[in-house]
């Protein structure tokens, strides 16, 4: 029960990679790099967090698996 809130952020980081994904496939526009410079010390992080969420993620698989609600 008490990793809502790590789901939750996860969750959100990586439709937030997700979404910059799509937008580099429609559009060749980077919006993080946009945001931060292209490949700055920030973007770098950002885009490090976003692979570590997306790996965090597939615990969901074993958890819909399982049949855990927590």
């Amino acid at each position: 029960m008490g990793n809502k809130g790590l789901d939750y952020t996860a969750l959100v980081i990586a439709v937030i990679g997700a979404v910059n994904w799509g937008l580099i496939g429609l559009f060749r526009m980077d919006l993080v790099a946009m945001l931060f410079g292209q490949l700055s010390w920030i973007s770098r992080i950002v885009y490090i967090l976003v692979g570590i969420c997306g790996i965090y993620m597939l615990t969901f698989f074993g958890r819909v698996r399982s049949g855990r609600q927590d």
